[in-house]
């Protein structure tokens, strides 16, 4: 059998792979090593090792499992709770006020976090039944906290945008400066969208009690300031060191990890089981992330060494329609894929597939990245497998049903795809700020 037919043959096993529920690490590792086995011989044992050993020692990774830690710190420290109290009580008058202020406070953890799961159990803890308490629609209220927790995965320091800089091998710094514009927009669309709904059907989401929002001007804004100072500090410390310069992301990710410890130790929310929890959840995660790795990592090397990498750009290139079309189909393709397997699983396969593929079809690689990631976000809000959802049933109380849930992801989900259409259309919501920043 020749080799490019095996590379073909070693995607569409992948594919029935998924559906049997097994790790989809060991279905990449094992697909791998099957079909090297029968199309190189026993030399792809020498390279399951030297590609394990690649991920093992790339400097990069160690980002990962130090912003998940931040994360998690950060969950924990009560940081979040002070602001969304003080941003309730600052947008109290309007109407949909505490799940904007909810969008508010998801869009700022987001800069300041690189993990989905942390911001949607932490507002499903702490948004939730504040809503529910004022009458909020239950699947508005839901929709919310899933679309602005997801918003910790593109707004940077995300460790999506680290481990597609790490497989396509583009700088880290520009995919980080050209995530912010995206995920402000989709923080605009969002909270536009709740302000509407709420303006027009007042019973959706109705302001607070005036007997409740007696705060002095002056002392909200004192409250307000002090709430945003902690994680405005983390912010600046991660991004900024970055973005000019100052740090490669590693040495960033150590700085926020640390500013994280710091402002749990100063608001006294750090004891042992807190910390306990956050190095087990951090273990957890990061291994998680790097055993998929190893798996994608050998199915890659496999499949491009047996030339599968060259009939993708041979199919891709021969298509007779534009590369905005062929874009669109690769976009569609990889929507679908999020509804039945995890983020991680799609990048590590699919970056080191069709990235080489990209200068032949004329498109930016790092436009084309935003693109990517900005639609996996779909994957933590699309059903069946929206790991968000779960994350949030998990902590929602007994009256929110999970049917709640999933209706009320619905629109958001469609403005979630708003927003991959118009950073299609206008390529400068990705590419400006790069440009700015790196010319």
């Amino acid at each position: 059998m020749a080799p490019e037919v095996l590379a073909i043959s070693m995607f569409g096993s992948v594919l029935l792979g998924i559906f049997t529920g097994f790790p989809i690490a060991f279905i990449l590792a094992a697909i791998g090593l099957l079909f090297g086995y029968l199309g190189w011989g026993p030399q792809v044992v020498s390279q399951m090792i030297s590609r394990t050993f690649w991920v093992m020692n790339n400097d990069t990774f160690p980002a990962i499992p130090l912003f998940v830690f931040m994360g998690c710190l950060l969950e924990r420290s009560g940081v979040i709770d002070r602001l969304f109290a003080d941003l309730r009580m600052a947008l109290g008058p309007l109407r949909g006020s505490l799940a904007l202020a909810t969008m508010l406070v998801c869009t700022i953890f987001a800069a300041a976090t690189g993990i989905v799961g942390a911001s949607v159990t932490v507002m499903g803890l702490i948004a939730l039944p504040a809503m529910l308490k004022y009458g909020y629609d239950k699947q508005l209220a839901s929709g919310t906290i899933l679309a602005g927790g997801t918003l910790g995965i593109l707004i940077p320091p995300s460790i999506m945008l680290i481990i597609y800089g790490l497989m396509a091998q583009l700088s880290i710094a520009k995919m980080f400066a050209g995530a912010i514009v995206p995920g402000l927009v989709l923080s605009a669309l969002f909270s536009s969208y709740i302000g509407l709904r709420c303006l027009f059907q007042p019973h959706l989401g109705p302001p607070m009690p005036k007997e409740e929002r007696t705060v002095p001007p002056l002392q909200l804004i004192k409250k307000l300031t002090i709430s945003l100072i902690p994680t405005a500090f983390l912010i600046l410390a991660v991004l900024g060191s970055i973005l000019f310069g100052l740090a490669a992301p590693t040495e960033a990710a150590a700085v926020g990890a640390t500013g994280a410890l710091l402002i749990s130790l100063v608001y006294r929310s750090l004891g042992w089981q807190a910390f306990k929890d956050s190095v087990i959840t951090t273990m957890k995660v990061s291994s998680m992330i790097l055993i998929i790795a190893v798996g994608a990592s050998i199915f890659t090397g496999v499949f491009l060494r047996m030339g599968g990498g060259k009939v993708i750009e041979q199919v891709l290139i021969g298509l007779p329609v534009s590369p905005l079309i062929i874009v669109a189909l690769i976009l569609f393709f990889i929507f679908i894929m999020g509804m039945f397997l995890d983020w991680v699983g799609i990048l590590l396969i699919f970056v080191p597939i069709i990235h080489p593929a990209l200068p032949s079809l004329g498109l930016d690689p790092l436009w084309f990245a935003l693109v990517v990631c900005v639609t996996l976000q779909t994957s933590f809000l699309s059903p069946p497998y929206a790991v968000s959802i779960f994350y949030l049933k998990g902590v929602s109380p007994p009256e929110v049903r999970i049917s709640h849930i999933y209706k009320g992801v619905i629109p958001f989900l469609l403005l979630q795809l708003t927003g991959v259409s118009l950073c299609i259309v206008f390529p400068q919501i990705v590419l400006w700020l790069p440009s700015l920043l790196y010319k």
